[in-house]
């Protein structure tokens, strides 16, 4: 089975469009996202009634959860606290309620998705956590795979039992041990902090055992001038190049 992760879009309409026309080329078997749907983009609203039109599964990410509950507001930068104070003004009151329906962690098809880190943290950065720490999360999962967004960077974590090891994801194709658990971080749809300014999303075949990382460009330019023109931090269309 082919399953498509994608995660932190960001309310970046140009870059979700062109990522789901990518996916449906590849005629995956599903599609699940890792939240984060909105915030710093210009476009949250119509980026969330696409998900909802296109019913993809969903956990909460920590701007919707800032949304859910505004003290953690406090929590972020201010160029992120910005970004969802305006945000919120264009959000309808479906989209809301859609928000707080959502939940931290699901399993879809086997693997476990999580917007922070596993079991179910919201707000957890992965890269902060240490190898015993990762060591204890594996130990205690269920599911041999995990997916999480929330850093923007692509990586694969990986735990043999004894072992954990870190390493980059790269384009294409990454192949997997079959007697190994893993979490696999899917970068960012909307705001990629790697250096490369497309838009990532990956797709896990569990029959080859592979993670094959999709970069999809998309009109930068249109993105920012929409976020300049709503009165964004320069700073959010500055870090979409």
């Amino acid at each position: 089975m082919r399953l498509a992760i994608i995660s932190d879009i960001h309310g970046n309409l140009e870059a979700f469009r062109e990522v789901l026309a990518d996916i449906d080329q590849n005629r995956v078997d599903g599609l699940a996202c890792l939240g984060d749907n909105i915030g710093y983009g210009p476009e949250s609203e119509e980026v969330v009634k696409l998900i909802c039109e296109r019913d993809i599964p969903c956990v909460m990410g920590n701007h919707e959860l800032a949304i859910v509950d505004p003290t953690y507001l406090d929590w972020m930068n201010p160029a992120a606290r910005r970004s969802l104070v305006i945000t919120q003004e264009y959000l309808s009151q479906d989209t809301l309620c859609y928000i707080h329906n959502l939940r931290p962690f699901m399993i879809f098809h086997g693997g476990l998705c999580v917007h922070g880190c596993p079991p179910d943290s919201i707000t957890t950065y992965l890269i902060e956590t240490s190898r015993r720490q990762l060591k204890q999360l594996f130990l205690a999962m269920e599911e041999k795979i995990c997916f999480v967004g929330h850093t923007h960077f692509l990586a694969i974590i990986s735990f043999d039992g004894e072992e954990v090891t870190r390493a980059p994801l790269w384009e294409g194709l990454n192949f997997m041990q079959r007697d190994q658990c893993y979490i696999i971080n899917v970068g960012s749809v909307g705001q990629p902090r790697d250096g490369n300014n497309s838009a990532k999303y990956v797709i896990w075949d569990d029959s080859s055992g592979s993670i094959e990382v999709r970069f999809i460009p998309y009109n930068i330019t249109a993105t920012a001038r929409k976020l300049l023109e709503l009165g964004y931090p320069k700073s959010n269309a500055r870090r979409l190049w």
